[in-house]
Order: C-alpha cells, then structure tokens, then sequence
C-alpha cells in the first residue's frame, strides 16, 4: 500500500512510545503500511520523530488535561476520519515492589494514576475515534502475566493490571454492539529496559521495605523476590523481537480472545489456567516460586 493511499490506510494509537515494546510496534505498523500515532511522554527520551507514517504526540496517561489534548490533536489530523487500533501499552513497574503489607499509598496510588486510570483516560478520549471506524476496529488493552501467577512482592503492581483486565472484559460488553473487539495482552517476562538488572533491583526494592515488615518477610519471601523470580525472568523471559513478533500475531488474528497470551512463559500458564481449578493452580504457583506453606515449614498437622 501507498503512503499516500489516505482512504485505505489503516490507522493506530499506540501509548507510552517512548522505549520498549509500544516503540518496536510504532515501527513496525508503519513499516505494514499503517499511519500510527504514537503517544510519547513530554520530556522523555525517545527516537520517534514524526515523518512518514508516524506522527508522534505528546501524551502523559496519568494527567486528564494531557490526554484529551492528544485525542485533539490525533482527531484534527484524521479530519473526520476514525482509528482503527487503539493500544493502551503505557505503564510503570518498578514501584511500590514489596509485600502488600508495607506497601505505601502514596505508591500504590501512583502506580493505579499510570496504569489503570491512565487506559482509562485514553478509553474515553480516544473511544469516539474508534467508534468512527466500527464494525472492524479494535482495542487493545496491556495486561500482565502477574494476573495469573499473582507473584508475591508485586502486589500491587498486579493489582493494577487484574484491574485493567477487568474493564477489559466490561468494555467487551458495552461496545459489541458496535462492532468493536476488545482484548486484554497478557505479556509474560521481556527482557527489557522495564525488567533490566532484575537481581539488583529487587535486591534494591526488597531492601526499601520497612524494617519491621523485612523482620517478619525475610524468612520466608526474600529469596523468592530477589532470586527465584529474577531467575525465572533471565531464564524463560522473551527478547524484545519475540514479544514483538507475538503481537503482531496478535493483531493479524481475524477474532480477539479476551486474553491474548503473549511469550513462551506465559502461554503455557495459560493452558494450565483453562485445564486447572484456580486452587490447583494456585499450590503450581506456590511450588514454582518455592514458596514456603505453613505445613512444610513444620507448622500444621
């Protein structure tokens, strides 16, 4: 297809475009042929520049005022025209790491403003301009893996994105009636900027925890946080290629799933989710991590 084939051409808004695996997918798609629109935030690094197929736009998920601006300014560019594909991929990971019971608010809150709030945001403000393009166009919405291992000192961080599959699963509902697919990507392990040094960062985050919650966590979780899971990352975790390969797989799917699975880790969990009771799976995550149970430790009967 012709760059300039405007009546054709398909057209995205991918989130958090800066880095990582929502910067690969900008390129990507344009290279496929699409316009993208790639939201990047003000100020951050980036190697986006608008030429092309791409038209970069500055974005914040965590500030109303900035994200309604860039559905503005992609809305003024389409004239009149809709979005075929919105992606919510922007978010955070490394805060508020820790047991949930030191966990700080202020943290947590954070983490829900970028994450959660923030594909919200994006959902309403951008919603119109997908609706413009129905029956046929398309949402998706970053998940996590963690919704379905529920790893212990990333609480709640997996809190955020159970939340995000959630109104995933809402919006399934609300907009069939127009023709639009929604879907929630369940990422395993990428072995990104996001995941980089995961031994020292977690050693780091552990170590940030208060003395007291550490007193009483130590014995038990500290090795499963800072060397069981980071392991688990190095050894099974996707390059940045393979993620990338397994979204566009994805996205060329005629009909979305309401999970996507998305690595060579996660796709196995979720097999094992369809074939197992939530408990049964529950004592496999347990094992895997190695996480003590009361009765192993000598406790209970």
């Amino acid at each position: 297809m012709a760059k300039n084939d405007s009546a054709a051409q398909k057209t995205a808004f991918i989130t958090g475009a800066n880095v990582g695996q929502a910067n690969l997918l900008v390129k990507a798609l344009s290279k496929r042929g699409w316009r993208v629109f790639a939201g990047v935030l003000p100020g951050a690094p980036t190697d986006l520049v608008t030429g092309g197929n791409i038209v970069v736009v500055d974005q914040d998920v965590s500030n109303s005022e900035s994200v309604r601006a860039s559905a503005k300014v992609v809305t003024d560019a389409l004239a009149g025209k809709g979005l075929d594909l919105l992606m919510n991929v922007a978010g955070v990971a490394n805060v508020g790491v820790g047991v949930l019971e030191g966990a700080k608010f202020s943290d947590v809150e954070r983490l829900f403003n970028i994450n959660m709030f923030g594909q919200l945001r994006v959902i309403q403000a951008f919603l119109p301009l997908v609706r413009r393009n129905a029956p046929g166009s398309r949402i998706a919405n970053y998940s996590s893996g963690a919704i379905l291992a529920n790893p212990v000192g990333a609480g709640a961080y997996n809190m955020t994105k159970h939340a995000i599959h959630g109104m995933t699963l809402t919006l399934r509902h609300e907009l069939a009636p127009f023709g639009i697919q929604v879907t929630s990507i369940i990422p395993g392990g990428v072995l990104t900027a996001m995941s980089a040094n995961s031994h020292a960062n977690t050693q780091r985050t552990w170590g940030e925890q208060p003395a007291a919650v550490r007193e009483v966590y130590d014995p038990y979780l500290q090795k499963v946080v800072t060397q069981v899971l980071p392991d688990m990352l190095e050894k099974t975790g996707s390059s940045p290629e393979q993620a990338l390969d397994g979204t566009l797989q994805i996205l060329d799917k005629k009909k979305w799933a309401p999970m996507e699975y998305l690595g060579k880790d996660v796709k196995p969990m979720g097999l094992m989710r369809r074939l197992m009771s939530d408990s049964q799976l529950e004592s496999m995550m347990r094992m895997t991590f190695k996480i003590p149970t009361y009765k192993s430790l000598g406790k209970g009967a």
